[in-house]
This record gives C-alpha cells, structure tokens and sequence, in this order.
C-alpha cells in the first residue's frame, strides 16, 4: 500500500479552545436529512409512498426539522414537496427544509415548490474548501463569496416578493466546510450574514459540514469553536453541524462539535448517506440518553424503526449496529455473562441501572431480557445458570453448573453453533431427568417408622424384569440407597441434595437434584422432576444411579 501519495490535513492552532472540557447537557435541535442526503445515497431512491412513510415516522420519533428535498434538482423531488404541502401532511409544529444552490433558477424553482408551507427553510450552500475552488470550479475566494453572495440576495428577493403565508428560515452551508481555511469561512459566512442581517430574535441556521470526513474529531471541534469565536453574528445565529463517516467517527465529531457550540445536528438514522454515510442520529441520541441527556427523540421501539427503516430503504443494519443491533445486548463470554447475571441482581438493590456491560436497559429500546444471555462454547457456567433460571426457573446447584457447562460446551462445539434455551433445557432433560435406562422406577410405597426412620419399597423395572427394592434408614433417600446395596449389590450414598418448586403455566411441579458417590469415590449426577417431592428424590436418585451404571 503506497502511502507515499496522501498527505496529512492541516491542523488548527487553536490554544484558546475549550470544548475538551465541557458537557452535553441537553438535546440539539435535530434536522433529518434522510429524505434528502439520505435518499440520494440509496441504490433504489424511495418512492413516493415510501417517502411519505418515512416522513411520517420521522415526525413520530419527534423530529421537528426535516430536510425533505433539493426540489430544483429533480421532477420527483418537486411533486414530492407538493404533495406534502397540497395535501396538508405537514404538522403545524414540523419545519420543513429544502436544498438549494447558488443560482438563480434554481433559487425559484425552490421557493415555487416550497411556497404556501406553513415554515420552510431554505437552505443554500456552495463549495468554499481550497481543493473545490482551484480544482473543480477554477476561481479564488473572491469568486467563491460573491457567488453566496448573489445566492443570499436571491434569496432575500425571493423572500420580499412572496405572496403566500409560508414563514422563511434561512440557513447556508459553507460546503466542504471543513477542509476550508478557517479565516475564510469565517469571512464569507460573515458576508452571507451581512445580506440577511439576522438578529437574536430572528436567526439565520448557519451549517458547518464536515462533507467528507478528512481528519481527527477534535480538529472539526476546534474549527467550530474558531468559527464560533471569531464570528460577528454569534448571538443571531444557530450553529448547525453535518458530519460524514468516512474515517468511521461521524458520530464523535459532532458530538465534539456539541461541546465546541453547535446548538443543532442534520443527520440520518442508521448513518445512511454517502460513501459510509452520514452522522448516525439514533446513536447521537442513544450515546445522550444513557448519560440521563433527554434526547427528545423517541426510540423506545427500536426493532419498529428498524422495520421502517429496512422497508423504506432497502438497507440492512448489522447485527453489531450501536444500540440497534440484534446481537448488541447479547454476551457469550463467560466472564461478560457471570458480571451481567450480578450486576442484574444489584440493580434490584440499588433500584439504578448500573450493570456491567449494559451501559442502558434494553427493555428501554424495547428489547427483552431473553437474548442478553446466549450459550455457546465461549460461555460460562453463570451465564448457563442464568438462562435456565431465567427461562425455566431451575435453580442448578453448583455442582450441576460445572458439569452441564463442559457437556454445553462439547456439543456446541460439535455443532458449530450456540445453543439456544430450549435446546438446552432438552439436553438438561435428556442428560439428566430423562435416565431411563437400565433402571426405571414404575412405582413406590413410604412408611414412617418413627424417629425420623422411613421404610421404602420402590419398583424398578430392568429391560422386563420387574424388581422390588427394600430398605429403611434415616430418611427417605439413606432407606432407598440402603435397599439399593442389599438388593443390587451396588454401593452408593448421598452427597448433594437439592429441591425446589418449579413454575410450568399454571401447574407447579418439583425438581430435585441429587449428587451420589459410588464406592470408588465417584460422583454422579441426576435430576426428577415430578408434582411429588417424594417422587422427583425417587427419580433423581434413579437417574443418577443409571448415569453411574453407564
């Protein structure tokens, strides 16, 4: 790879910044562009309907301002703005926002598609970056500002010669804002400004795009807070920022900006745009809310903005998607599970959410509590014992913990595949509960003897013989493993005894989970389920003698 043909960007001096220091401590004024910028990066541009759709469920989600088109550039983009504006689908509270450049018919053909909305912002723009004057348009700076120069009377004229009851806003991008010298910037919006003369109470939207994302996010933050600081008209303006993704930190440079002064973002959700899209806005807004900043933005159902999201645009979010990706709550790691499965029972205690890497509650996003924990071979025993908990109301003792976990983990690897709950409450079943074989238990009478002594017969049945065990000891398992020895002549006794009532709809059964040891110092697991306490110590017995057997 030949690196030898690029250079660095040039940095900002700027030691009087002080944004590093600062905090986002409430939402930004969030424009969409997913109409627009958003649109015109898809491989199948939305329809009409699907364009209305996603109108539509951006106003759901809250935004205020949407940039809904560049009417001039295309017979669709016009109708487009029509039909919102003829068939009165634009909420009194809704701003619309219409592109527009520099040029005399196209400034018309704007105002003609967007007249008689109730408010609309004209947004104008052109190119001022140094490699966008010299190379692709071959004039100097005094070129480039006179013609935001002419665009912003044009716009002015238009707006004094409007008949119609639509209430103007005004915004102008300085395109490629950031590879633009910063003294320059600062002097041709200055000269835009000078042509609309806005005032505190009337301001003008002034757009600081980061159009291709070319260096470090902290040098666009020190060129916002220099244009911030050096600007005459810092009090009658909104400083809006428009970040790309192309090094993958659109989402930190306007974050980085909010700190700088920018008071409003443009993006999309997702990050759809461009090359590797623009600002993700459902992240903006996530990355505020789990810090407790109200994002004014609603994703509390975030697998139905995905639908919409999908439908409308023929994109596809990634399963690692921040915040919105299906598998961006779910651990397999061992260690990540037994933290989460703590951190879940002490956010009982503390009644807060703090819980190891949880950084928000999916239920807040919608999502459930089921998939946190997925079994693979990667996993842990805490996290096995938590789905089955979870989803079956097992509590495993330790001892069944470790060693389901190594059978998990062989038969995961096996398959090449996690193991989802179902699949592994049948290989708990099938390992543990479901011992049939050699021995199986088809019936069984307890006597009470007094003193804590209990005399049991138990039926087991061999292939087809059928065999009566005897016994008595202190209690009902020391009696039955007393018949056991004298009657099949194998030796074992009782080192682990558990039980606990389990929740199947509306019946409740019992679980009982034994670990026996044979004569040889081995220990061996079994587990019955059954309406009877009695029963289930019967059957686990049984099964772990059979797993003994084995």
């Amino acid at each position: 790879m030949n690196t030898g043909k690029y250079r660095m960007p040039a940095m900002i001096d700027f030691p009087e910044r002080t944004w590093p220091s600062k905090k986002i401590t409430k939402a930004p004024i969030w424009c969409s562009v997913d109409l627009r910028d958003g649109n015109q990066a898809l491989e199948v541009p939305m329809d009409l309907t699907q364009k209305v759709q996603f109108f539509d469920y951006l106003v759901k989600l809250g935004f205020k301002e949407i940039e809904i088109g560049y009417p001039a550039a295309s017979d669709t983009e016009y109708e487009f703005t029509r039909y919102l504006i003829d068939n009165d689908l634009i909420p009194h509270d809704v701003t619309i926002q219409v592109l527009t450049m520099a040029r005399e018919d196209v400034i018309k053909k704007t105002f003609e598609a967007a007249s008689g909305a109730h408010k609309a912002i004209v947004h104008l723009y052109n190119s001022t970056s140094k490699l966008q004057r010299e190379v692709v348009f071959g004039f100097d700076k005094e070129k480039c500002k006179n013609l935001a120069v002419n665009g912003a009377k044009m716009i002015r004229a238009e707006i004094e010669a409007d008949e119609s009851n639509t209430e103007w806003l005004l915004e102008y991008s300085p395109e490629n804002f950031s590879e633009t010298e910063p003294e320059f910037a600062v002097e041709i919006i200055d000269a835009v400004l000078d042509i609309w003369q806005p005032t505190p109470d009337n301001k003008v939207i002034i757009n600081l795009p980061e159009t291709v994302e070319m260096t470090y996010p902290n040098v666009f933050a020190d060129q916002v807070e220099y244009f911030a600081t050096h600007t005459k008209y810092r009090d009658s303006i909104i400083i809006s920022v428009h970040t790309h993704n192309d090094r993958g930190t659109g989402v930190a440079s306007s974050e980085m900006a909010l700190l700088a002064g920018a008071e409003r973002v443009e993006g999309t959700l997702f990050g759809n745009g461009e090359r590797t899209g623009n600002a993700d806005i459902v992240t903006l807004a996530m990355n505020m809310f789990m810090q407790g900043v109200d994002p004014k933005l609603d994703f509390s159902n975030i697998d139905d903005v995905i639908d919409m999201y999908e439908g409308c645009t023929g994109m596809r979010i990634g399963d690692r998607q921040p915040w919105a990706g299906r598998l961006v709550f779910t651990a397999f790691s061992g260690t990540h599970q037994n933290a989460i499965q703590k951190g879940m029972e002490n956010v009982k205690k503390i009644n807060n959410w703090y819980v190891p890497y949880l950084p928000i509650d999916p239920k807040d996003v919608g999502r459930n509590y089921d998939p946190i924990i997925r079994i693979n071979s990667q996993s842990g025993k805490n996290g096995l014992a938590y789905i089955m908990e979870r989803n079956y109301g097992l509590h495993l003792p330790k001892a069944f913990q470790k060693d389901f976990m190594q059978i998990v983990t062989s038969e995961s690897e096996s398959r090449h595949a996690e193991l989802m709950p179902q699949e592994l409450f049948e290989l708990f079943d099938e390992v543990y509960v479901n011992v049939m074989t050699p021995y199986h238990m088809v019936g069984y009478r307890e006597e009470s003897l007094g003193d804590k002594k209990a005399h049991v017969t138990v039926n087991l049945k061999y292939v087809d013989e059928l065999i009566e065990v005897n016994g008595d000891g202190i209690g009902l398992l020391d009696a039955f493993c007393n018949g056991i020895e004298k009657t099949l002549h194998v030796q074992l006794s009782i080192k682990m005894y558990n039980e606990h009532a389990i929740q199947s709809g509306s019946d409740s059964a019992a679980i009982t989970y034994v670990q026996i040891e044979d004569q040889d110092g081995k220990l061996h697991l079994g587990a019955g389920i059954s309406s009877s306490v009695t029963k289930s110590s019967l059957r686990a017995v049984v099964c772990a003698l059979n797993r003994m057997i084995r």
